[in-house]
């Protein structure tokens, strides 16, 4: 399919004309919850797992906090209705990515409206 830069098409109707149903931030949303499970299962004294859970020592500066990583993915684990427990809970993950990727059933997994 070409297209030249000097026409103007929305985004959805060039993603209807390739076929493309996925959604990029859908998949960068994915894969953020993989890491972060995947960090959080680690072993103890583990450089990764001791990087998620450092805090700058001090105080920060003045205005409105910003937002960390770990703040994303609690907003992001709550839109999706899971528990920071669910991580170790092999079935209850394999069945949200089952979810995710439309290979299984979504029976436990708490669905937000789009």
């Amino acid at each position: 399919m070409r297209i030249s830069g000097k026409e103007k098409f929305r985004d959805n109707i060039i993603k209807q004309k390739m076929n493309v149903t996925r959604s990029l931030l859908k998949d960068v949303k994915t894969k953020q919850l993989q890491w972060y499970g995947h960090v959080s299962r680690m072993e103890k004294g583990r450089l990764p797992k001791e990087d998620m859970k450092w805090r700058p020592p001090g105080r920060r500066k003045r205005g409105r906090p910003k937002r960390t990583w770990a703040d994303g993915i609690r907003g992001l684990m709550g839109e999706k209705g899971l528990m920071e427990d669910d991580w170790n809970d092999r079935g209850r993950r394999y069945e949200y990515y089952n979810c995710q990727t439309g290979a299984g059933r979504c029976g436990n997994i708490v669905q937000t409206a789009k």
